[in-house]
């Protein structure tokens, strides 16, 4: 299943499954009783990922610096989950798992920003939740695939938006 979501068949079918591994559909569902265990085992794949590109190393120096180390870590973490969040949000209305994964994964981005930003952007609700949006997968997903932008360029908007917001 993950081979095919990197590749980006967003909404791989256990068949699908079945087929890139060589056994059959039985083999499928006797290791995995239904989808929702095929969505756990990539997100265990994805939890990995952000754990290292998220969390790995500190947050230090003035507000500013953060604020762009914050940027230069989302849209590394961004690009390399991007199928598996489309793939994610393909598939959330069937899966209870995955809708709790995706609320799981933004509280913890959002947690680490609260953590991060100083307690006077904590304190202003608005430019707090307008940082928090800016700095969603779904910005960032935006700005790639709507308007085609280039991870550099990506990037370059969502630092100058925050730092517009953030003053």
């Amino acid at each position: 299943m993950v081979e095919l979501v990197q590749e980006g068949q967003i909404a791989a079918s256990a068949e699908q499954v079945a087929e890139r591994a060589q056994v059959g559909l039985r083999t499928v569902f006797r290791h995995f009783n239904d989808m929702d265990s095929l969505f756990r085992e990539m997100s265990l794949i994805v939890e990995d990922r952000v754990a290292r590109e998220i969390e790995g190393g500190q947050f230090d120096g003035p507000w500013p610096e953060r604020l762009a180390e914050v940027v230069r870590r989302r849209a590394a973490l961004f690009e390399l989950i991007t199928p598996f969040k489309r793939a994610e949000a393909s598939q959330r209305h069937r899966s209870r798992f995955l809708e709790q994964d995706i609320q799981r994964l933004n509280g913890r981005l959002r947690e680490l920003l609260r953590e991060i930003a100083p307690p006077e952007i904590v304190a202003d609700a608005a430019t707090f939740e307008a940082l928090d949006l800016l700095f969603s997968f779904e910005a960032w997903d935006r700005l790639r695939r709507e308007q085609r932008l280039s991870p550099d360029a990506a990037r370059a908007v969502l630092l100058s938006a925050a730092q517009r917001l953030a003053g």
